[in-house]
């Protein structure tokens, strides 16, 4: 992916500099003085969520919308092993609260006890359902955009539900009948 950056780059940076050689160091500052401004304002924006985050599970929200969730999970993902239900709840309850730093250790937690029990269905399962991303507040995205100045932060986030959502029920029916077509050979 890097090479594939430093070709873009190279590329605009040519035609940057034979269109206009005098425009190619300004435009080059200017941007790298955007980044700098964008990433300290995500930096101040993530230490807020990571904040809430803390709050919500000292409050006890995340653990409660996780004991809410172990129900579906276990029929989700066919598991009756106690320890990986309640890993994978906490992974899709920081994810469903847009929160997928604090997502991503219970995740491979989960991940690690189903390769234990050789559960496979399960890990397939939970990786279709982390790609699918389902968020309730996606807070990176609304985050991004109002750091960017955009009128209105919010106005993405129901079609970003509905398109997960899909995702999530298309993935989630392919993964079983994968695997049921395995059973059955």
């Amino acid at each position: 992916m890097n090479v594939l950056f430093l070709v873009v780059f190279i590329a605009a940076s040519v035609l940057v500099v034979l269109g206009d050689p005098a425009a190619f160091l300004p435009a080059l500052l200017a941007g790298a003085s955007r980044a700098v401004a964008l990433c300290l304002t995500l930096a101040g924006v993530y230490a807020l969520w990571l904040g809430f985050l803390r709050v919500c599970k000292d409050g006890g929200l995340l653990s409660g919308l996780s004991r809410l969730l172990r129900p579906p999970v276990r029929r989700l993902l066919k598991t009756d092993d106690a320890a990986a239900e309640e890993q994978v709840a906490v992974n899709f309850a920081a994810n469903l609260l847009g929160m997928g730093g604090a997502a991503t250790p219970a995740g491979i937690s989960a991940m690690r006890l189903f390769g234990e029990k050789k559960n496979e269905y399960a890990r397939a399962m939970l990786f279709v359902v982390n790609c699918a991303g389902v968020q309730l507040l996606p807070t990176t995205l609304i985050s991004v955009r109002a750091a960017a100045g955009s009128a209105q932060p919010f106005a993405p986030v129901l079609p970003a539900l509905c398109c997960s959502l899909a995702a999530l029920l298309f993935g989630a029916i392919l993964v079983h009948l994968l695997y049921r077509k395995r059973r059955c050979a």
